[in-house]
């Protein structure tokens, strides 16, 4: 499943791999081409795509806890993640 957005003119996609049953579906769907276009890509479930997905920039962890409260976690996994979160700290 994947759902256009558009946010002040930047190209939004959201992806929810969650029912993929084969990495080969991404494939299928043609999401190579929506990766390899410009805007952000945000991704749900992207284990369930296998290998054929991108390294994310930032990779974004929502951890459930006790009382309704989550626990957000932002990792960088490439060059241009690490300066995106360091703007986030300026």
């Amino acid at each position: 499943m994947v759902e256009p957005h558009q946010a002040h003119g930047l190209p939004v996609w959201h992806f929810d791999f969650y029912r993929f049953n084969d990495p080969r579906e991404w494939e299928d769907a043609g999401f190579r081409d929506i990766f390899a276009s410009d805007g952000l890509k945000l991704a749900e479930w992207p284990e369930k795509a296998g290998a054929l997905t991108p390294t994310a920039d930032v990779a974004i962890s929502i951890e459930a806890l006790e009382d309704e409260k989550r626990r957000v976690t932002l990792e960088a996994r490439t060059l241009l993640g690490r300066n995106l979160l360091q703007g986030l700290n300026e």
